[in-house]
C-alpha cells in the first residue's frame, strides 16, 4: 500500500504507543477500541464530524487537528 492509499485510520494506528506519551497517541490508543471509527475514511470532515458527533474520549480537537496535519505531511 503506497502511503498516500493510506486511510487517515490506518495512518493513526501507526503512532500508537501503550505508555501514551503524547496526546496524538492516546487519541491513536482510543481510535483503536473504537468499533465504529471511520476506518476507511481520507476525508477530514467526515472524521471530524464523526469525532465530534460520536466520541468522547478526545478531549480537545485540536488533537486531532494535529494529528490530521501529521497525516498529510505523511502522505
Amino acid at each position: 500500500m503506497r502511503k498516500s492509499d493510506r486511510s487517515f485510520y490506518n495512518w493513526l494506528m501507526t503512532n500508537r504507543n501503550p505508555v501514551a506519551a503524547d496526546d496524538v497517541q492516546q487519541f491513536a490508543n482510543n481510535a483503536f477500541l473504537d468499533s465504529t471509527f471511520p476506518k476507511q475514511s481520507t476525508d477530514f470532515d467526515d472524521i471530524s464530524k464523526y469525532l465530534e458527533e460520536n466520541t468522547t474520549y478526545l478531549m480537545s480537537m485540536t488533537t486531532f487537528d494535529e494529528a490530521w496535519s501529521m497525516y498529510i505531511a505523511d502522505r
